[in-house]
């Protein structure tokens, strides 16, 4: 469907549909950001914006990241 609609505007859609091999390289590692963001979604509060400003919004999404840092080096930390 979105396939079409970038055609239409003479876009040659270049990320591979689900399942599929590529071999452009595009969307290889987007996975990943994916993946970050789902994370994060584990925490109510940067679920759903409640703050106002944005300082402190940006210091739960690096505490955020700091916990998930945390929870990922743990297992590895114990084994040494």
């Amino acid at each position: 469907m979105y396939r079409d609609k970038a055609r239409r505007f003479q876009i040659t859609p270049h990320i591979a549909r689900r399942g599929t091999m590529h071999g452009s390289g595009l969307g290889v590692y987007r996975w990943v950001v994916e993946g970050a963001i789902a994370l994060l979604h584990w925490f109510r509060r940067l679920r759903i914006r409640w703050e106002i400003r944005d300082d402190i919004h940006h210091a739960f999404v690096t505490f955020g990241c700091a916990v998930i840092c945390w929870r990922r080096l743990r297992p590895a930390l114990c084994r040494a």
